[in-house]
């Protein structure tokens, strides 16, 4: 199958073209400078340029671009760019498959489970309201973009991620030297609820989702989601340290600003729609994702 993909440079996006590159798929990367070889396609978000041709004939789209919501301080300015970069990129999406002639590709949009704000220990799926925070309001603008595709009859899925959980970027880049040095803890209270899922299940739920009847938001998150504590304390003790000192929640809120509420707030949010699909988790619970994780770790991979 031909796949396009957006956003390939980034954490989850790099391993997915290397797992659809060994499964024998067609990749083609949608890049904004100039391409590097015939397997990169340039586009211009920002002022909506994009070949239709770079589509024709894929049987997917894989859109995965938007600014990292923590590579820098929340700033006025800096949270329009986080919408804009994920707005700009599905809408032209979108609007490039409505387009097409000929059978649609699959639209496959990437979201987040911060679509539920701050809900502490109530239990959430997809069918569950959107909540009322600044990332709640960036997934609602974010999947609105690709409504053109949906009109045009294409199947779109928005794949709302959970805290991705891997030996090197994502949630943990920052946490696992200091839980390798033994002066890490819980973050805030620890009770908060973390929907975490592993990078191989990230990656192995998006290929599931190529050939799966399954449109609307689907969770991306293990079973069983735990609290920081939780999870800060089964990484210390599979990594043989103590989880000595635990960050204030006033501490993350000077240092973070408004993205602390990503890191402090509570969302245990439940994969409905995959179980429903038929989705097999390689680590559907924490032991098995904290000991993947260590493992890579001692094999050099953080």
């Amino acid at each position: 199958m031909k796949i396009v993909v957006a956003g390939s440079h980034g954490l989850i996006g790099t391993a997915l073209v290397a797992r659809l590159a060994q499964d024998g798929h067609e990749v083609s990367r949608l890049v904004r400078g100039a391409p590097s070889g015939p397997a990169e396609v340039p586009w211009d978000p920002a002022h909506g340029v994009l070949d239709p041709r770079a589509l024709e004939g894929a049987g997917a789209v894989v859109n995965l671009a938007g600014a990292g919501v923590g590579d820098k301080r929340l700033t006025d300015a800096y949270k329009e760019v986080v919408r804009t970069s994920r707005t700009s990129t599905t809408s032209l999406l979108a609007r490039t498959i409505a387009r097409l002639d000929g059978p649609r590709p699959v639209l496959l949009q990437a979201s987040g489970i911060g679509a539920y704000g701050e809900r502490g220990d109530e239990v959430l799926d997809e069918t569950s309201a959107l909540g009322d925070t600044f990332f709640a309001g960036v997934v609602r603008d974010w999947e609105a973009a690709a409504q053109p595709a949906v009109d045009a009859g294409a199947r779109v899925a928005f794949l709302r991620t959970g805290i991705v959980l891997a030996p090197q970027g994502g949630a943990l880049e920052r946490m696992l030297p200091l839980l390798r040095a033994g002066v890490a803890g819980r973050l805030g209270t620890g009770r908060q609820f973390w929907s975490w899922i592993t990078l191989p299940d990230e990656i192995g739920a998006i290929v599931h989702l190529l050939h799966a009847d399954v449109s609307g938001p689907v969770n991306l998150s293990a079973p069983h989601p735990a609290t920081n504590e939780e999870i800060t304390r089964e990484l210390a003790r599979v990594l043989h340290r103590p989880a000595l000192i635990p960050v204030p929640s006033l501490a993350l809120k000077l240092v973070l600003g408004d993205f602390s509420s990503e890191v402090l707030g509570s969302i245990r949010a439940l994969p409905a729609v995959l179980v429903r699909s038929g989705f097999q988790w390689e680590h559907p619970a924490v032991d098995d994702a904290v000991a993947w994780v260590a493992g890579e770790v001692r094999r050099g991979r953080s």
